[in-house]
């Protein structure tokens, strides 16, 4: 009994956080929408896959707005990073999943 309730309480949690958070982003409005959205769709799709996940936004960054784009997926890492100014978002999916995508040439 307790073992079904502690995953309907973790059901729910999930489900409160399933839109995206922004941690932190310089990217113009039109951009970080496309980025979110993006990030969102890779995520759902591949929830038990964060390498293709990642390899599915940077490859849609690339296409639609130049080369030379990054994305980590996971969760619990920290990270120091040089971007292009008005080229980073890292924002917090699903609860505990965090995702960076930023571009440097």
């Amino acid at each position: 009994m307790a073992d079904a309730e502690s995953k309907k309480e973790e059901a729910d949690y999930k489900r409160v956080h399933s839109f995206p958070l922004i941690r932190q982003t310089d990217m113009p409005e039109e951009m970080r929408v496309e980025a979110m959205e993006l990030c969102v769709t890779a995520c759902e799709k591949f929830s038990t896959n964060n390498e293709s996940a990642a390899k599915m936004i940077k490859e849609a960054m690339d296409k639609k707005f130049g080369s030379s784009w990054h994305v980590v997926i996971g969760e619990g890492f920290g990270f120091e990073i040089t971007h292009e100014v008005k080229n980073l978002l890292y924002l917090y999916f699903g609860g505990s999943l965090a995702v960076c995508v930023w571009k440097c040439s």
